[in-house]
């Protein structure tokens, strides 16, 4: 008798036992999706991945019925299950199982299911019940030990090759975890449960784990390349919108300009300067309470003036806007009685005690998302306002309890890990409805699996001013790319209290500034800091009641730390410029085939077994390699050039041409980055750099 059912589609396999329900189907091209729950039918939370982008038309279910064996193959994926049912001697009764193994169409074994390991009866998928319902979940595989894995999203390290790492599966400050990674081996894997929990790629196991969910839900699809895989990933969890052209230039940030006046006047000095700008940003605390999403009118007495003037300059504007709501705010007493807002599950209804006590809006909720974009279109948008800046994305817990907040969608243990992707959801449907497609740009500090979709550029959140956290910023804006998030910046210099008088600091952010050149969006941002009159390292704020405001940080422009910084940072805002054609064809192979703009060497280079682990330089597209330097006071550095003899790389400093597959020590003077060109494809910046 066989262990199988075809379900009523015709195309999805279908297998229960031992009070399990496990389903498995074709899911867009070359790809399939498994769930399985125990004591109920697996449900239709897409989570990450389109409903729309479903292929049955080519999947073939083969069944051995003699075998209690099942084939089902979807273009370049092979899935076979096998049945069988057998009685434990220690527990005394029939167990029934249905074991898992995935493949390329050529028959190489890409991972399995662990088996139960004879006496040790263990389970591959196993379900540990929560007092309540729900189970804690996990699911382990064996794959090859040779393997090497990227993506998963931004995790402050410098690691480059993820086997024999663990992630946890939450966001916090600087964390994004994005559950999608590419083996070298030849598939993604996507696990589509936006649920605390944990990733283990240990030599001896690969293990997902969901603290509380109802269901096994993930996505595995196979490729030849690293760029095959990512175009099947955009295609089955969404593309990324195309990257307007003010996207393409330098944008300039700081914590924070306080007033208009000062905003207006730091434009019009780019303008004096001749230092092309396309964007300048007003950062947080511009509102009078967290949550009122509007501009205290002391500071900021005419918006749309300001808006007016900027865009005559032909500079865009944007501004922040927090997920917290304060106490104080006057929206707060409405947003509580209408269920807007997270709920604590005990203790104080409190979320973030930053500026005074408040709670985050409940991205989950359809009603929150528009009650808090009707308030930020009447009170920005109309005005002028041209894109928005969604900070504290995570959201950014006063103390990371994740068990201890409930949403709309369900406990926060639960789901929680989708809430930067319902928060983008709201400001780009919103915009959407204003008619700005193809003019979206929702900066955000987190991410999850589909956020790509709603014109998310993801920075690395608040990172320290330290070469260190500079040398981090690669691994992570590569690993973003894998995980299917081709919009990645950071802030240049780093965030926390960087001297602006401090040699350390000038050297880094020059470094930093170089780096940020060859990134999917140059930006300037930080909280800086120097001595002021009064001995504070920061601007005191001031209201004329008396009151105290944020303070704001040291200046942060181009002209702010003397005219070295000033000649080399106005040098590569100019070759940003330069770069637009490049740039822009860059983002749209994002836009059109998944295609991060920052590659690891990899990437381009799969069959280089040399490229595997090298964490410290990129590609920026498939022509320049771009190798920063990440060391303090360093004039020089080592620089492993990827691919066969017959791959020429040109040294755009001083025109020296290399062959592939060698290292090579270069010179790097403070004013120049080693990029080298592949094949001569220069993009005209030989002798610039």
């Amino acid at each position: 008798m066989t262990q199988f059912s075809i379900s009523p589609d015709g195309l999805a396999l279908t297998w229960t036992g031992s009070g399990e329900y496990l389903r498995i189907e074709p899911w867009s091209k070359d790809s399939v999706r498994v769930r399985a729950s125990k004591m109920h039918e697996p449900s239709d939370f897409d989570y990450a991945l389109q409903c729309s982008e479903k292929v049955h038309r080519q999947a073939v279910i083969e069944i051995d019925s003699q075998k209690d064996e099942a084939t089902l193959t979807n273009g370049q994926i092979v899935v076979k299950a096998n049945a069988y049912h057998s009685c434990n001697a220690a527990s005394g009764y029939e167990e029934f199982h249905c074991a898992l193994s995935f493949y390329k169409k050529d028959g190489t074994l890409l991972f399995k299911e662990i088996s139960g390991g004879g006496s040790l009866n263990l389970k591959a998928r196993n379900y540990q019940s929560i007092t309540g319902g729900n189970h804690r979940i996990t699911v382990s595989f064996t794959a090859s030990r040779t393997e090497h894995l990227y993506g998963m999203g931004e995790y402050q390290q410098d690691v480059m090759d993820l086997k024999g790492s663990t992630f946890e599966l939450a966001h916090r400050n600087s964390q994004a975890s994005v559950p999608f990674v590419v083996s070298s081996a030849g598939y993604g894997f996507l696990w589509n449960n936006p649920a605390i929990g944990q990733a283990t790629f240990a030599l001896n196991r690969t293990e997902w784990r969901a603290d509380s969910a109802r269901q096994i839900d993930y996505w595995v699809t196979a490729g030849d390349t690293p760029a095959a895989i990512e175009r099947n990933y955009a295609n089955a969890t969404g593309h990324s919108p195309m990257m307007p052209e003010w996207g393409l230039g330098f944008w300039q940030c700081k914590l924070r300009y306080w007033n208009q006046e000062q905003l207006l006047e730091v434009a019009r000095e780019f303008r004096r300067r001749g230092i092309p700008l396309d964007l300048i940003v007003i950062d947080f605390f511009h509102w009078p309470h967290m949550g009122d999403f509007s501009f205290e009118r002391e500071f900021w007495p005419d918006p749309k003036a300001m808006c007016d003037e900027l865009h005559e300059m032909g500079i865009k504007l944007m501004v922040s806007v927090w997920p917290q709501v304060a106490i104080e705010s006057e929206n707060y007493a409405e947003m509580k009685s209408r269920n807007l807002l997270v709920m604590a599950e005990k203790g104080e209804d409190i979320g973030m005690m930053f500026e005074g006590p408040s709670q985050f809006f409940d991205a989950t909720n359809p009603a929150a998302r528009k009650y808090v974009w009707d308030k930020c279109r009447a009170n920005y948008a109309d005005l002028g306002v041209d894109a928005f800046w969604l900070d504290e994305a995570e959201p950014e817990y006063g103390s990371y309890d994740f068990e201890n907040y409930r949403y709309y969608a369900g406990s926060n243990q639960q789901i929680g890990n989708i809430f930067p992707v319902k928060y983008n959801q709201g400001f780009y449907d919103g915009q959407i409805e204003l008619g700005r497609e193809g003019q979206i740009v929702n900066l955000t500090r987190c991410a999850w699996a589909g956020s790509q979709r709603y014109g998310s550029l993801v920075w690395s959140g608040d990172v320290g001013s330290t070469f260190d956290a500079f040398k981090a910023q690669i691994t992570c804006a590569i690993h973003m790319g894998m995980a299917g998030i081709p919009w990645f910046t950071t802030d240049m210099g780093g965030f926390h209290d960087g001297d602006i008088n401090s040699e350390y600091f000038r050297e880094l952010f020059l470094r930093w500034c170089q780096f940020s050149c060859f990134s999917p969006v140059m930006r300037n941002h930080g909280d800086r800091s120097a001595a002021q009159p009064d001995g504070t390292m920061k601007e005191v704020v001031t209201r004329s009641d008396g009151s105290h405001r944020s303070p704001s940080g040291a200046d942060n422009e181009p002209w702010s730390m003397g005219e070295t910084v000033e000649r080399i940072f106005t040098k590569y805002i100019k070759i940003r410029e330069q770069l637009r054609p490049y740039t822009r064809e860059l983002f749209a192979d994002a836009h059109e085939n998944g295609q991060p703009l920052i590659r690891g060497l990899f990437y381009e280079f799969p069959k280089d077994l040399n490229t595997a682990d090298i964490s410290d330089e990129y590609m920026f597209g498939p022509d320049l390699l771009v190798a920063p330097v990440t060391e303090f006071s360093a004039r020089k550095r080592t620089v492993y050039l990827p691919g066969e003899a017959s791959t020429i790389w040109t040294n755009l400093l001083d025109g020296t041409e290399t062959t592939g597959g060698q290292s090579i020590v270069v010179h790097a003077p403070l004013e120049s980055i080693p990029v080298f060109a592949r094949n001569g494809n220069d993009h005209d910046l030989l002798g610039k750099l």
